[in-house]
């Protein structure tokens, strides 16, 4: 047995750590072999491995930081490059899984008569750049993927700006903060066009369960990220102190971040194992739906 009393704050939050990060490990290792144990639909199930694996990646990336809490500025830019590139990654492939879902292949060009004429309305700040209504074709949809994609390229573009001026010390506060401008506008663009989509396929997407299935990736991305912009607030008013020696207050901001992060993807791992439920493939809904008809 571990004396708890016996262990300095800094080591029980390290094992605290690392009991959150098994945890959402576990959840997310049960539902990526109950897939692949019914692999049916390999272009479907392919997409949800690794939106669902997003959990585990965050939280191994935040501990991996929180184990070197006293790294440079590099090094923690450096592992939110590949978090966030992986969240690039998953925002990309959840647009896939959507396509999937409405059966529409945007490389052969073809929108299905039904889903054409299709009314796309646009809220504020949108409206500045595009009409406040559009209809459905080829050319707006490829608009919509357009707009999520644009996220992909401009996220692994910052970072490898971001950590390279790091690098060379010509890393402003100002500078940091026109970054985060740009990936936020970035983000949102991409978001916003996946709520777009689902509007203009509800119907479809509906059996499908989508809007639990979106939540768990913009809650993942969104409170992330929100939360960090919280911390740099809190810091920059003086509101975070460090009163550790060894941690500098830029470097308790980042554990801080780290260990709620740890925290959370308990939270997330737990939700997808019912948004991006095995059971579309083992067979079992089917089941149910035959099971309602004789009722």
């Amino acid at each position: 047995m571990i004396d708890f009393s016996t262990l300095s704050p800094a080591e029980i939050t390290v094992m605290g750590s690392v009991f959150c990060v098994l945890l959402s490990m576990h959840f997310t290792m049960q539902l990526v072999s109950q897939h692949l144990f019914y692999w049916k639909n390999p272009n479907e199930q392919r997409a949800i491995l690794i939106i669902v694996l997003m959990a585990p990646v965050y939280a191994i990336n935040s501990f991996v930081g929180l184990l070197d809490a006293k790294g440079s500025k590099p090094f923690f830019m450096f592992l939110d490059a590949v978090k966030e590139c992986y969240e690039a990654l998953v925002i990309a492939k959840f647009l896939a899984l959507m396509y999937s879902y409405v059966n529409i292949s945007m490389s052969a060009r073809i929108i299905p008569d039904e889903f054409k004429g299709r009314e796309i309305h646009h809220s504020f700040p949108m409206t500045l750049f595009v009409p406040r209504t559009t209809h459905l074709d080829y050319l707006t949809l490829k608009q919509l993927k357009q707009w999520t994609w644009q996220f992909c390229i401009i996220r692994p573009v910052c970072s490898i700006l971001m950590i390279t001026l790091q690098i060379l010390g010509i890393y402003p506060v100002w500078l940091s903060w026109i970054f985060t401008a740009i990936l936020n506008v970035s983000v949102s663009l991409a978001l916003y066009s996946l709520v777009k989509f689902y509007h203009v396929f509800a119907k479809e997407l509906e059996p499908h369960k989508p809007l639990t299935k979106f939540m768990c990736v913009k809650g993942i991305v969104f409170f992330c990220f929100w939360q960090g912009i919280v911390l740099k607030i809190l810091v920059g008013l003086g509101l975070i102190k460090s009163h550790h020696f060894w941690l500098e207050v830029d470097q308790l901001e980042e554990a801080l971040q780290n260990v709620l992060v740890c925290l959370e993807m308990i939270v997330f791992s737990i939700i997808q194992q019912y948004a991006f439920h095995v059971a579309p493939y083992s067979g079992e809904t089917e089941a149910k739906m035959r099971f309602n008809k004789r009722d």
